[in-house]
């Protein structure tokens, strides 16, 4: 099967191949039967220049896809295998969707072999190796690549994922915390050392496992905090943050459990500098209708709305929208997401989109679920 697809790569700036695209790109998958691996395979499976020729998982090898995951069926004869470089070395691209430690034991053979690989897991998100070992507790396998790798906030680094061999998808509560923030550091009206991220997560945030404090009767009609002293995407966002200032970055982040399967909401509150506090939120409004105006996966809402999980559920959009109290200082900044798909499989397609020279919206154009 070949296809043709229009890019939206920079001029002068090589994905995988020279468009218009002519023959599919065969993708793996390592670690697909958790959601963030399903998720994959169900927005790859209308991907129009995407063949998914490989899927590992030690504990499945020899079982149908379709058999796992009856939603799939009609759309995939593969079955997972046990994870073998030699095969995965066949493939243009692979996806990691396996838990953290697991990507970097690959990434140098892939990267060596000519394989671009998008880690959906945390291993290279994180610049200071010394940093990621402390919040991670483990060992990091190839330090070295750290540096090279891109962080694929697909808003932000563009230009940079053109050229990648290697991507670090960011987490879900970060996606919705650097959305959310980055116009404003970017156009320094707001004071960097006093942010807040208040942010909601469902329970498929935690991963496809069994775990007490994620069963059913656990999380259903109830609503808590967790890791409020300190949570391992806290440096992750801070990175991202301080990108976009010279000033000390300081932010209180504290997730939450809330009894979904999907959706993150982000509450964001940034205090503006006293030079900026006559700003209107008409001028700020107008900041960031700017800032997203061409991103095909960013929307900002009109002045007072509120927007809620649902209307993003299955779709890779973040929604924003922007409110100040009683004309004060504070600004709150709302952002929904769906965890699985902008928060994850949705925004590696979208990397991948723009690596491989394919129209970055390929694959992700279907609409919010309802109800």
């Amino acid at each position: 099967m070949s296809v043709t697809i229009t890019s939206r790569v920079p001029v002068g700036m090589p994905g995988f191949f020279i468009t218009p695209i002519l023959h599919m790109i065969q993708a793996g998958i390592i670690g697909g039967t958790g959601y963030t691996g399903v998720e994959l395979l169900r927005l790859l499976a209308g991907h129009p220049g995407v063949e998914v020729t490989h899927i590992t998982s030690r504990e499945q090898a020899g079982r149908p896809v379709s058999d796992l995951f009856p939603s799939l069926e009609g759309r995939y004869s593969l079955e997972f295998e046990a994870p073998e470089l030699s095969a995965l070395l066949d493939c243009d691209v692979v996806f990691s969707a396996a838990p953290n430690g697991v990507a970097m034991t690959y990434a140098r053979e892939l990267l060596d072999g000519g394989v671009r690989m998008i880690d959906l897991s945390a291993d290279f998100r994180l610049r200071d190796r010394n940093v990621w070992e402390r919040w991670y507790r483990m060992t990091h396998a190839c330090p070295e690549l750290l540096e090279e790798a891109v962080y694929g906030l697909t808003e932000f680094h563009r230009e940079k994922l053109v050229g990648a061999r290697l991507v670090a998808n960011p987490g879900c509560y970060p996606t919705s915390v650097l959305i959310g923030f980055l116009p404003l550091l970017e156009s320094g009206l707001v004071e960097p050392d006093s942010l807040i991220a208040d942010v909601k997560s469902g329970v498929s945030g935690a991963g496809r496992k069994a775990e007490l404090a994620l069963s059913f009767s656990e999380t259903s009609d109830s609503f808590r905090a967790y890791a409020a002293s300190g949570h391992r995407h806290l440096p992750e966002i801070l990175q991202g943050l301080s990108g976009a200032t010279d000033e000390q970055v300081e932010l209180v982040f504290t997730p939450h459990l809330a009894p979904m399967n999907r959706g993150i909401h982000a509450t964001l509150y940034a205090r503006l500098r006293n030079s900026g506090a006559d700003v209107s939120l008409e001028a700020l409004q107008d900041l960031y209708a700017r800032r997203y105006a061409d991103e095909p996966f960013v929307r900002m809402m009109p002045p007072g709305s509120h927007p809620d999980v649902r209307s993003v559920r299955g779709s890779n959009c973040c929604r924003l929208a922007l409110h100040r109290q009683q004309g004060g200082r504070v600004i709150t900044v709302l952002a929904v997401e769906d965890n699985l798909v902008k928060g994850a499989a949705g925004q590696a397609i979208q990397n991948m989109n723009v690596m491989a020279g394919f129209d970055e919206t390929a694959g992700l154009e279907g609409l919010a679920l309802v109800p």
